[in-house]
């Protein structure tokens, strides 16, 4: 009874701001239409965005701005949510919030590798990331070399894993995002037992479970298919968490003599049996619809509980994926069919 008062109100708050997420009819509207700007005064015209983009100009907007601001929707309906939130519920946005600064800083490091990108203006997030985070983003942005990036962390929980890197080789900018990522996930699941209980450490524990295996699915076939990487250095790129995959399984994967092998291997693990068209080659299409058909039922089954806040969050960054797309198709001149299909493929 507890859980469902304490999560009633938010579950109502959710409900009504998913109710404006984009439709598959807007989508097919938005194909139709021909620049950038007609794409904001349509989205200024829908629930969604109306009230968040009611003193936006679409002619004044520059190149890049409209994927900042598309993001930036998602930082303000996070602070809308978390507003409303109590103490508990604040505990998961929390965890959540750090995927948020990763994405932050590892748009930074890839100014930092590419010496050719233009300066980062991230001022649109000042506010947002001020309020929720520990990132000094102004540092992080004027950073030119990597250990300007680093030292720029000092005082966060992130300087101590990047700060490690490099000791025994030199790093690539994959190497950082790399270890940003397994820092983050190692993080949510060595907390979990801590910081939740009951339904919502059950949800915690399905979501993220799954989440993991279908990752470390990808990661292996990729580094065996397109990097030919040594299991040793396979090994040290996984998420050390297993939930329907086992160790035996895992072992037999990265170390399996060649692609028939490990086709074989992935047929006898819990997500072949659960999507028989599963396959090496569609591990990342299976890995989207796992991710989501778990989030689905599950804030179907258990709306008063921390899996319907994912579910949300989940959706609201897969629209502005969707958007993003669609912008960048309405841009290079595709067909409305042509843009519609890659809209779908996102």
């Amino acid at each position: 009874m507890g859980t469902l008062l304490s999560y009633s109100g938010l579950s109502t708050k959710i409900r009504a701001m998913q109710s404006k997420l984009m439709t598959e009819r807007q989508y097919q509207e938005i194909s139709q239409l021909e620049s950038v700007p007609q794409v904001v005064a349509y989205l200024k015209k829908q629930p969604g965005f109306k009230e968040l983009w009611a003193d936006l100009d679409e002619n004044s907007l520059h190149r890049g701005d409209m994927e900042k601001l598309l993001t930036h929707t998602i930082h303000q309906n996070f602070a809308k949510i978390y507003k409303f939130a109590n103490p508990s519920q604040r505990t998961f946005m929390a965890l959540y919030f750090k995927r948020y600064e990763i994405a932050i800083m590892k748009e930074c490091l890839r100014r930092v590798f590419d010496k050719t990108r233009e300066g980062l203006d991230l001022s649109l997030f000042k506010d947002f990331f001020d309020r929720h985070s520990k990132l000094d983003l102004e540092k992080l942005t004027q950073a030119a070399t990597i250990e300007e990036f680093v030292n720029s962390l000092k005082g966060t929980e992130y300087y101590s894993p990047l700060s490690k890197i490099g000791e025994e080789y030199t790093p690539l900018l994959f190497d950082y995002g790399m270890a940003l990522d397994q820092y983050y996930f190692a993080n949510i699941w060595s907390v979990k037992d801590k910081l939740f209980k009951k339904r919502d450490l059950q949800e915690i524990i399905k979501a993220y479970g799954n989440k993991f295996d279908m990752l470390n699915l990808q990661w292996i076939y990729r580094s065996r298919r397109y990097y030919h990487m040594a299991p040793a250095d396979i090994y040290a790129l996984l998420i050390p968490v297993h939930y329907k995959l086992s160790h035996k399984e895992i072992t037999a994967l990265v170390e399996a003599a060649d692609k028939e092998e490990f086709r074989r291997v992935l047929d006898t693990t819990a997500y072949k049996k659960r999507y028989p068209e599963l396959a090496p080659e569609n591990l990342e299409e299976y890995y989207t619809l796992n991710l989501r058909n778990v989030l689905e039922s599950e804030a179907r089954k258990y709306p008063h509980s921390v899996i319907m806040i994912y579910s949300y969050f989940y959706h609201k960054e897969h629209e502005v994926d969707r958007l993003t797309t669609a912008i960048e198709c309405i841009r290079y001149g595709l067909s409305p069919a042509e843009t519609l299909d890659y809209i779908h493929k996102n």
